[in-house]
């Protein structure tokens, strides 16, 4: 991780929103990076966010001091400064979502997602050449998994191929939702092998004849991630670029089942950025003679976020944890997200109200937060598929369509 300019000697603080203190499970050299990075964000980051989210551009200024702090550094043994937890990388993550959900967005598709991928799927050859670029943010990534018709049961459903042809593969289908595509340099895409019927992960340069990137305009959530449909027509990438143990819809979900303990942190960054919101209005917006804060009904609305926001928290440290001693499964993942999201779908409306009409625009971040919670609830599995993945562990059947 480099030093930033900004704040070299920040003190990390605990959130308030921290109620129970959860912080306290990070080292010394964890709050120091972490105390760094808020302090890069709320200087350079923050101010830029609403303008661009009404534009629905993306800051792309700000892609050499993000990686600056070693957002895409931190997980991987080829590029982490320094050892660290999984409770930590958590805190990372909030500390980007409380912040701005497509920001921590970004992150997590070039980090979790495509090095992610790359990290677990791929082999020391193909970890040593693309981690280090993409901690660096001299390569920006993507991940195509879902397809246009193929979302939730993308483990049956994926319909884009790949064939063998000698010491390459020719792939075709199409891709939608691909966070960072229109600007990226890499994807990984996910394709069944025509001969095998397995679903297998390539390495695919975005400039590759046959590779078509087009933004998806028109949103109302994530506005300041760029997303794009991907069209593949006869794409050719070399063998050296499949990724060696990336083998079946199994591989994919090891991938999965580390992203979705991630959003689960980012839900809660979102409910504590929502919430932060809210209690600073509170307390300065007078109504019937005294500020909001004095009204009883205002106090129990934050008081359940608060809440909400502190059970949530309580779980993905767990999550964490059993990651770092590799106890943790998919139905784990899969509860913290479903759990996380739908409480943080209720704090953020809970958080619009306490603003009353100033509640809907942007000026006061509640707005934004309260749009943005809507694609953090559905992407990386969405709530119904989560509870399906914990009911197949908990009963031993499986309720899959």
């Amino acid at each position: 991780m480099t030093d930033t300019a900004i704040a070299p000697d920040a003190v990390f603080e605990p959130l308030v929103s921290d109620f129970f203190g959860f912080a306290a499970e990070l080292t010394d050299l964890e709050k120091e990076a972490l105390a760094k990075l808020r302090a890069y964000l709320e200087a350079e980051v923050k101010p830029l966010v609403t303008e661009h989210w009404e534009k629905a551009t993306f800051p792309h200024e700000i892609i050499p001091g993000l990686h600056a702090q070693g957002i895409a550094a931190f997980g991987w043994d080829e590029t982490k400064p320094f050892p660290n937890s999984a409770v930590f990388r958590g805190f990372v993550a909030l500390e980007l979502a409380r912040v701005d959900a497509s920001i921590a967005t970004y992150v997590g598709v070039q980090n979790g997602l495509a090095a992610g991928a790359i990290s677990l799927c791929g082999d020391a050859d193909q970890r040593a050449e693309w981690l280090p670029k993409l901690a660096s943010g001299e390569v920006i990534g993507s991940f195509g998994l879902t397809e246009p018709l193929s979302g939730s049961d993308s483990a049956q459903g994926l319909r884009t191929t790949a064939r063998r042809d000698g010491d390459h593969w020719v792939l075709n289908g199409s891709k939608r939702w691909i966070g960072n595509a229109t600007f990226g340099d890499v994807t990984v895409i996910w394709a069944k092998d025509v001969a095998d019927d397995q679903v297998k992960g390539f390495i695919v340069p975005n400039d590759t004849p046959g590779f078509v990137a087009t933004k998806i305009e028109n949103k109302v959530s994530l506005r300041i991630v760029q997303n794009a449909d991907i069209a593949l027509t006869d794409v050719v990438v070399p063998h050296a670029n499949k990724l060696v143990n990336a083998n079946s819809f199994r591989d994919t979900a090891r991938v999965l089942r580390h992203t979705r303990a991630e959003v689960a942190w980012e839900a809660v960054g979102i409910a504590i950025g929502a919430y932060e919101a809210a209690l600073a209005y509170a307390k300065e917006r007078v109504q019937f003679g005294k500020p909001l804060a004095k009204h009883q009904l205002i106090q129990d609305l934050l008081v359940k976020s608060l809440g909400n926001i502190t059970a949530s928290l309580a779980l993905v440290v767990q999550v964490s944890k059993m990651l770092d001693t590799e106890t943790q499964r998919d139905e784990h993942s899969a509860l913290a997200k479903a759990f996380a999201t739908s409480k943080m779908r209720e704090t953020v409306a809970w958080c619009r109200e306490v603003l009353g009409g100033n509640g809907i625009v942007l000026d006061h971040d509640a707005a934004r937060f309260f749009a943005d919670s809507e694609a953090i609830y559905s992407y990386e599995g969405t709530r119904e598929m989560n509870t399906l993945i914990v009911g197949r562990a908990i009963t031993g059947q499986a309720a899959f369509v």
